[in-house]
């Protein structure tokens, strides 16, 4: 069972072309309720931000809730992901899901979210906002 907090915003997945630099609109990063992920590649610059600050020459897939697993978790600790994946796949709930060093982050569509939500709760999981 693993502990999950809904953050109380909506989301966006983006892409910028490779080589970009940091958006200006992801100002000096994230405050204390939010999270921003940014992956360089050869090929593109993913970003996960809240939905109002979307680089304006992204390429956006909008309306997404992020849940922040509870961590920290220490990096040998295994299944965490599929525990929440599996149940998701199952009831054929699309998500995108990225980690950092202290935990793991979950994005379901806002149109799903309460499909999620009880799917997870379903399947002994803990959700708070």
């Amino acid at each position: 069972m693993l502990d999950l907090d809904l953050l109380p915003e909506e989301y966006a997945v983006c892409r910028l072309p490779a080589g970009s630099p940091m958006p200006a609109s992801l100002g000096n990063g994230p405050d204390d309720k939010t999270v921003i992920s940014l992956s360089w590649t050869s090929e593109e610059l993913s970003i996960i931000c809240p939905a109002d600050r979307v680089p304006p020459d992204a390429i956006a897939d909008t309306a997404w809730r992020c849940l922040r697993v509870v961590g920290p978790f220490d990096l040998a600790l295994t299944g965490v992901l599929a525990s929440l994946i599996g149940p998701l796949a199952d009831a054929r709930v699309n998500i995108v899901t990225f980690s950092t060093y202290t935990t793991d982050y979950l994005l379901v569509p806002t149109v799903r979210l309460t499909e999620a939500v009880d799917t997870l709760t379903k399947a002994g999981h803990r959700i708070s906002s």
